[in-house]
């Protein structure tokens, strides 16, 4: 019995090999771990020795580079972390390692559920639409066409923060669209899924991964194929793609009308028909998703605690079935472009009231408060108003670097062995990264129960700034606003806290932290994905 010669190699001086989990075509990929970072799990592909020639080389190279450049716009790409050439000249790349299902292994499970759908095809446009508006290669901007949308290049993976996470795999067809570059003529790619100009090796652009979506959407829902061939054939598939009408959607699956409609617009043999962009098909998609289902919440399987989170647009009432006696429930508002400056005239651009503002202008640090860099929660009562509120206090040259943020909001909750509610904000921009405004609300008290009650009735909050040094007035003041179904959940929350037994909220306040701390990276990732597309709201 033979033995890959690669096991337990190291390799680059780093990375050590650990065992062969794929191979294909193009090449082999090994489970290995990163010496250097600890043992950090990583993938290593490799480029098949038969395919060691210059054009190969090159679009190996090529295929790492763009997902590289991709996965830094999207999380709904495989993040490539390195690349090299091992001392036999072999090149390889080394990407983050993803333990999930295949969408191929998916489907076969079983059909997928309209809520579900709803969820993968959300994500697969965000991963698509972050291809066809490009990259940076060699100095020129790029759109890539994937060519290869299949489900078997798409990944679902069990994740804490988004409930499942979807990301494009396999870019290793895929063509870089540059302008004055000579443009190949050939057929590639899986005959399945090719739309008709792809079987006749034309000049692509995005309407031919629309096609290949399309199909994958309809065989999501079916578990079947729309278009079938005489033969087996490239002949065979030729004709089905050119002159088939794709199969009607069987009555008795009860696929709503209007989302039949836009998958077989996806499918129209002529692209000028199909929707022009993998937006487009979202923007088709999203007004039904409240009509004909919202996405299931997703439990983590961490052993300590359960945290469920579902897309931001749609609901966020997740409840996660307590592990042992544990529930940590979270609820997460959409991110918000945000502006703000330290000259009060300039906040009444914002969502902040002329009324709000004056009432803000009245007022300073409070004196029982410690003139540091603390996060708290207050309700200002005001000419028979109550704004509920978050104060801090910052750094005046953190402040002044922070002209532009995008605002993100998000609640934890725990119920046992004490009602305790973790408010988090972060205020975001790209070049300063984020800044965490976390507040805990204990609501077995009566402070926390009117702040979260407040929260709740009133929709929005809002954001006191003060300079270090400075407590007379605020430096920045803005607005965030909650979601609907977050609302809800918030009174809900509010009511279960009333009746329950509260002890030990240190205990409560410890499992909220690590539970916060484990969602920063997930929610980083959502802010820098919401920088380069406003349409990518959450997930």
């Amino acid at each position: 019995m033979s033995t890959d010669p690669n096991i337990n190699r190291i390799l680059a001086e780093r990375y050590r090999l650990i065992d062969l989990v794929g191979q294909g075509a193009m090449g082999r990929v090994y489970r290995g771990e990163d010496t250097t970072l600890g043992g950090v799990t990583v993938a290593v592909k490799f480029l098949s020795q038969t395919l060691l020639n210059d054009k190969m080389r090159e679009r190996f190279e090529r295929e790492a580079t763009i997902c590289a450049l991709l996965s830094e716009k999207s999380i709904h790409i495989v993040r490539v972390r390195d690349y090299g050439v091992d001392e036999r000249g072999i090149p390889f790349y080394v990407m983050e390692y993803l333990q999930g299902d295949s969408l191929n292994d998916v489907i076969a499970q079983s059909v997928i559920p309209i809520p579900r759908f709803f969820t993968i095809v959300r994500q697969i446009c965000l991963g698509m639409e972050a291809a066809h508006e490009g990259i940076k290669f060699h100095g020129e901007q790029s759109s890539i066409i994937h060519r290869d949308i299949k489900p078997s290049n798409i990944l679902v993976l069990e994740d804490a923060s988004l409930g499942e996470l979807v990301k494009v795999l396999d870019f290793g067809i895929a063509k870089l669209n540059q302008a004055g570059a000579d443009q190949t003529h050939s057929f590639m790619g899986t005959l399945a899924y090719c739309s008709p100009e792809q079987m006749e090796g034309k000049e692509l652009d995005f309407r031919s991964d629309i096609y290949s979506f399309g199909i994958m959407m309809y065989e999501m829902l079916t578990g079947d194929m729309p278009v079938m061939p005489e033969t087996n054939s490239f002949g065979g598939w030729y004709r089905a793609h050119h002159d088939t009408p794709p199969i009607p959607f069987d009555p008795n699956l009860d696929i709503p009308e209007p989302i039949a409609s836009i998958i077989m617009q996806c499918m129209a043999k002529n692209r000028e028909e199909r929707p022009q962009s993998a937006n487009d098909i979202w923007r088709a998609m999203e007004p039904l998703v409240e009509q004909f289902g919202r996405p299931l919440p997703k439990v983590s399987s961490k052993p300590d605690t359960a945290i469920a989170l579902t897309p931001i647009s749609v609901t966020d009432e997740s409840v996660a079935e307590p592990d042992e006696d544990t529930r940590i429930i979270s609820a997460t508002t959409p991110l918000a472009p945000e502006s703000y400056s330290p000259d009060l005239s300039a906040n009444r651009s914002n969502d902040v009231t002329i009324a709000t503002i004056d009432i803000c202008k009245k007022l300073s640090w409070p004196a029982d408060k410690p003139q540091q860099k603390i996060v708290f929660p207050h309700v200002i009562n005001e000419e028979n108003r109550a704004i509920p509120s978050l104060w801090g206090m910052l750094d005046e040259e953190e402040l002044l670097k922070r002209s532009r943020n995008s605002r993100y909001n998000q609640f934890l909750c725990i119920e046992v062995p004490h009602p305790m509610l973790l408010w988090i904000t972060a205020l975001y921009n790209s070049e300063f990264g984020a800044k965490w405004l976390p507040c805990y609300l204990d609501l077995k008290t009566t402070v926390g129960q009117q702040i979260a009650r407040t929260l709740a009735q009133k929709g929005d909050y809002c954001i006191l700034l003060f300079a270090l040094g400075k407590p007379e007035q605020y430096h920045h003041l803005t607005k965030a606003t909650i979601a609907t179904r977050q609302r809800q959940q918030l009174i809900r929350w509010a009511d279960h806290g009333q009746q329950l037994k509260g002890s030990n909220p240190s205990a409560s306040k410890q499992r909220l932290k690590e539970a916060y701390e484990g969602l920063k990276g997930k929610i980083l990732l959502k802010l820098e994905a919401a920088k380069t597309n406003t349409n990518l709201m959450e997930l």
